[in-house]
């Protein structure tokens, strides 16, 4: 069974993700990360692929993005790094990602290195839904690979009862109409549009994302969705701060 789908058969609150981009911010740190961050007690880690044109990406993320390219990363460095720590780690690993990326890389032969080093769920924000159920659906499930989709305050709960039929990992609940970055506090507006998330009784497992930067925002969102997943705010740390301290960071969060 997929890693990510057996944790949420086991833990269904609180559930704590971080992302970060690969290759950031030194090429050869993928695995210090991970491993730092596994100890730390994350549930599951969101692996960012570098990309010249992030479109759902902020500032910190794009910075981040430019970095590790300008390090010489690339999907194969990418896979090969995941491929040689597939066998000590535990927690499950999501590869975050865009289209061009994949059909530039590859449609099958992405796949294929996805089965290799242990990676059973992509986000592909850019993936449109009708593309995906006409040309990768069947492909993904060849490799065993869950499509996590994401939805906004905008989506309509038609499509959002569309994609929960769809998914089988976890949706990805956006924070806000907006591109990834810390922002402070959770809105009024932000809640109520999480209740309604809520409300609505979805079957999938809800992890929250875009905004959320510490402790306090963690605890507000996991009020309404399942989990969380930290993004920029970890990567302004590992700007900041290297990767000697990754425990400190999480341990603030979850403490």
């Amino acid at each position: 069974m997929n890693k990510l789908i057996s944790l949420f058969n086991t833990k269904q609150q609180n559930l704590c993700s971080v992302f970060f981009t690969a290759g950031f911010p030194k090429l050869n740190d993928t695995e210090i990360i991970i491993k730092s961050l596994e100890s730390s007690g994350v549930d599951f880690i969101e692996v960012g692929l570098p990309y010249s044109d992030p479109l759902a990406d902020g500032p910190t993320i794009q910075n981040s993005s430019s970095l590790a390219l300008a390090n010489g990363i690339n999907l194969d460095i990418i896979f090969n790094q995941l491929d040689a720590i597939k066998d000590s780690i535990k927690v499950p690993l999501v590869l975050m990602g865009y289209l061009n990326q994949v059909l530039k890389y590859g449609e099958t032969k992405f796949c294929q290195k996805c089965k290799d080093c242990g990676i059973e769920t992509v986000i592909i924000p850019d993936l449109p839904m009708i593309e995906y159920e006409s040309l990768y659906k069947d492909l993904f499930a060849g490799y065993n690979i869950s499509n996590v989709f994401l939805i906004t305050p905008q989506t309509s709960d038609e499509r959002i009862r569309k994609i929960d039929e769809m998914s089988n990992a976890f949706i990805y609940v956006v924070a806000s109409s907006s591109i990834t970055g810390a922002k402070g506090g959770i809105s009024e507006k932000q809640i109520a549009y999480f209740e309604r998330i809520k409300n609505m009784n979805l079957k999938s497992t809800l992890i929250a994302g875009f905004g959320i930067s510490d402790k306090s925002t963690f605890n507000t969102a996991c009020n309404y969705v399942n989990g969380t997943i930290i993004g920029s705010a970890f990567i302004n740390y590992l700007s900041d701060n290297g990767t000697n301290t990754i425990t400190k960071f999480v341990g603030d969060i979850l403490d």
